[in-house]
């Protein structure tokens, strides 16, 4: 089954084929679509690992038990393609340089440590006891050891060295005071790069340094740099370059401006630096250097993607198809990888050299699963807004849909067309198609993979150039004639909350709105969060120095035109936008009369660890938009 009407196809992006065999049938023999614990039970997958060999791979499986109200996070173990084993519980798995250890971390009561399993004699071993847990590690590349970050009492993750023959000592390798985000090893293990930043607070991260530490003779030298470094770093074998993402201008910039990035390239023999890819953009990011090149991914619009940039500087991509790799593995020699990959409607699957090796998409091969396209239109200004339009499999022809607008996070990330809880754990989109609604995701302005400039369009204009970009959106799936103009709800968290609450409260176009985790007040939100630099750099100055820009931002500032019934969910305990945020727009919707209810979810950030929550969450959200538009108004059903 086509559309039924025509939007602006992307030309850069192929749609895949419907599937007859193999991945999701659609066809009309199917039971009904995938509950609200049928999509939160649908495995995420990260972490994957694959042997210098190439024979074995690894991932970590979480899945919900819903007998223990709990996330279970276990290793799956692959062999020549065959599931071999699982780890249970376990994370962050990484092989050993001769391919038959498998080391991991577990929690423990004193903090997450580090374990090593013998894949020949399926013995298992705890190496690390230290008080707070291990933070990161890799292997030492000649296999006798394991660099690891561990904190201090201050909180800063230290670096230090375990040597497999003498495990009750632990060589740190650098003085306290410093905050090791992320390192890399040559391989001999003689020279290690790492990134540090002054301390542990989330605001300090774009202050991080970058420093070459000699293991044999101690010496650490700080590698200088005027201009705010990545958060990952990768080394040449050989220990002589390294690869990182560094931003176009000065660190100072940043402070009131939106960061960027680019991929770079540094000598350390000679100093001289170089960026291979000029029309790179901030999603870029290194994963390995490799005899062959170093892997690096990047997100290209809908698609996550990933290549290899070669000794000539030129880029080798693994892959040009519709899909999204949320991550992937590469032998040091570059001749095998390991990926995690969601095609379009379906959801993430295990990659070995080019081979898919799970078959997680039979979860859902009896439901029946909305259609995801990718659409375009134009915003008021002429330029163009993508977004995933998803619809039943049987749309009818004949008559306008109610409409959902779930608005993404971030803003620097995206909605993708693929079936994945990694995406969305709030919002019940498969629910909404069973009821009736269509469902349109905007990746307005701000979002990632349309390059820098498309990513910095929102400095200054939060709040007024978002809600130009969702209503172009909504009015040209009503001037299609697919979208019913007087069923339009809106819905979103923490970013897509902010979105969602200026949207709701700025226009009365809305029949309800739903707003997660968002911010009423951008006042509030920068004297509260924990990332108050963040806010600097989208609306470029204090709010006592300029607060004009944070009145004309903030929605709690239109509340006296608000008419839109509003479910506020909110966890107490998040840092990123605090839950005065949510009281501060109940506050302000209640005196207005408006019809507004506040769930706050007590110990719960951004997520929770509990299933039962993220279903309830799902649960409210899906008889709000039914009693409000469906029941409530002229879509009956």
């Amino acid at each position: 089954m086509e559309f039924y009407v025509k939007l602006t196809p992307n030309p850069a992006i192929r749609q895949a084929p419907l599937k007859q065999s193999g991945g999701i049938p659609l066809n009309d023999t199917k039971s009904d679509y995938i509950s609200i614990k049928d999509l939160l039970s649908l495995p995420t997958l990260s972490d994957v690992t694959i042997s210098e060999c190439g024979q074995r791979s690894a991932f970590v499986k979480r899945t919900a038990d819903w007998e223990r109200d709990a996330y279970i996070t276990y290793i799956e173990v692959h062999e020549k393609g065959e599931k071999t084993a699982e780890v249970r519980p376990g994370f962050r798995p990484s092989w050993s340089p001769c391919s038959d250890q498998l080391a991991f971390m577990r929690k423990q009561p004193n903090g997450n440590q580090l374990f090593i399993q013998s894949m020949k004699e399926g013995k298992r071993v705890q190496l690390t006891d230290v008080e707070g847990g291990v933070a990161s590690y890799k292997w030492d590349p000649t296999g006798k050891g394991f660099y690891f970050t561990a904190p201090t009492h201050t909180g800063h993750h230290r670096l230090h060295y375990l040597d497999l023959e003498e495990r009750d000592s632990l060589l740190p390798l650098l003085e306290e005071g410093v905050h090791v985000l992320d390192f890399d090893l040559s391989l001999d293990g003689g020279r290690i790069i790492f990134l540090a930043s002054p301390g542990p607070d989330a605001d300090d991260a774009h202050k991080a340094e970058m420093y070459l530490l000699n293991k044999f003779t101690g010496v650490v030298q700080k590698i200088e740099e005027s201009r705010r470094l990545g958060g990952q770093v990768s080394m040449s074998p050989e220990g002589t370059h390294i690869c990182y993402t560094v931003s176009r201008e000065e660190k100072d910039y940043y402070r009131t401006h939106i960061p960027d990035s680019t991929l770079e390239i540094h000598d350390l023999t000679t100093g001289e630096r170089m960026q291979p890819l000029s029309e790179a953009d901030s999603t870029w990011m290194p994963i390995r250097w490799t005899e062959q090149g170093i892997l690096v991914k990047w997100q290209d619009r809908t698609n996550g993607r990933i290549g290899l940039i070669q000794p000539d500087g030129n880029l080798e991509s693994y892959s040009h198809e519709d899909g999204y790799t949320l991550g992937a593995s590469i032998s040091s020699d570059g001749h095998h990888l390991a990926c995690l990959k969601a095609h379009p409607n379906e959801t993430v699957e295990l990659y070995v050299d080019g081979e898919k090796v799970t078959d997680e998409n039979a979860l859902l091969s009896h439901k029946r699963i909305s259609r995801k396209k990718v659409i375009t239109w134009s915003n008021p200004n002429g330029e163009t807004i993508e977004g995933v339009l998803s619809i039943p499999e049987d749309m009818e022809r004949d008559r306008a849909h109610p409409l959902l607008v779930l608005v993404h996070g971030g803003p620097n990330w995206a909605s993708f067309p693929f079936q994945s809880t990694s995406f969305n754990n709030k919002y019940p989109v498969e629910s909404f198609i069973a009821q009736g609604f269509i469902v349109l995701e905007p990746n307005y302005r701000g979002s990632t993979g349309y390059g820098d400039v498309f990513m910095k369009a929102n400095a200054r204009n939060l709040g007024i150039g978002d809600y130009e970009d969702v209503m172009s959106g909504v009015d040209a799936l009503v001037e299609q004639g697919m979208a019913d103009r007087d069923a339009v709800g809106i819905m979103g968290w923490s970013q897509g909350g902010f979105i969602t609450a200026f949207s709701s409260i700025y226009s009365n176009r809305f029949k309800a709105a739903s707003v997660g985790g968002g911010i009423s007040n951008w006042v509030t939100n920068y004297t509260t969060t924990d990332l108050p630099s963040n806010v600097l750099s989208y609306l470029g100055d204090t709010p006592w120095n300029d607060p004009e820009i944070y009145a004309k931002c903030s929605p709690i500032w239109y509340v006296q035109s608000a008419r839109t019934p509003t479910l506020i969910q909110h966890g107490e305990a998040d840092a990123r936008v605090p839950v005065e945020n949510a009281h501060e727009l109940y506050k302000g919707l209640k005196d207005q009369g408006v019809e507004v209810e506040l769930e706050i979810f007590t110990g719960m950030g951004y997520s929770s660890d509990h299933p039962e929550v993220h279903k309830l969450i799902m649960e409210q959200n899906l008889e709000w938009f039914t009693r409000h538009i469906l029941d409530g108004g002229r879509q009956k059903r």
